[in-house]
């Protein structure tokens, strides 16, 4: 089995603790913030915690439309959220599974930063292309960008 993997950081002038929230909030915030990738993300099993099954349907922006993931990692003390994606096109035909860890770290300005690493376990040989995930890259930034960006106009809920 091969591996393809993308890695990123937003940094955030907000602290760790409250970007995590709005992180936590995903399943609400990505399809008002960018639905043309994230039609809509339901929770079918579970609380959030480690063990929860989302289901994700996918708007036309992207090239497939279902995915289901389970929460591995669940840890608000150290600001770390783990999921695999399982079953779904989003797979894409090219992967066994899709591995999410997203950690939020301090930062020295007093904000902090946002490190999300994707790993694609494929199948045999086969591998994205570096323009699938690239584009997967760019479109985690913005979604990430854009529920900053509303979670500042929404002080109250954040």
């Amino acid at each position: 089995m091969s591996t393809a993997t993308i890695e990123l950081e937003i940094p955030s002038t907000h602290p760790v603790e409250k970007v995590f929230k709005v992180f936590c909030d995903f399943e609400t915030l990505a399809p008002k913030v960018n639905p043309a990738v994230f039609k809509s993300i339901k929770t079918i099993e579970g609380n959030g915690d480690v063990g929860t099954i989302r289901e994700f349907q996918y708007g036309d922006g992207v090239p497939f439309s279902n995915g289901k993931l389970k929460v591995d990692v669940y840890d608000p003390s150290n600001f770390t959220y783990g999921f695999t994606f399982f079953e779904g096109d989003y797979l894409q035909d090219i992967a066994e599974s899709i591995t999410h860890l997203v950690k939020i770290v301090s930062a020295a300005d007093g904000g902090s930063v946002y490190k999300h690493t994707i790993t694609y376990n494929c199948k045999g040989n086969a591998k994205p292309s570096e323009e699938a995930l690239n584009f997967e890259k760019g479109e985690f930034e913005k979604t990430g960008k854009a529920m900053e960006a509303y979670a500042a106009a929404h002080p109250e809920l954040y």
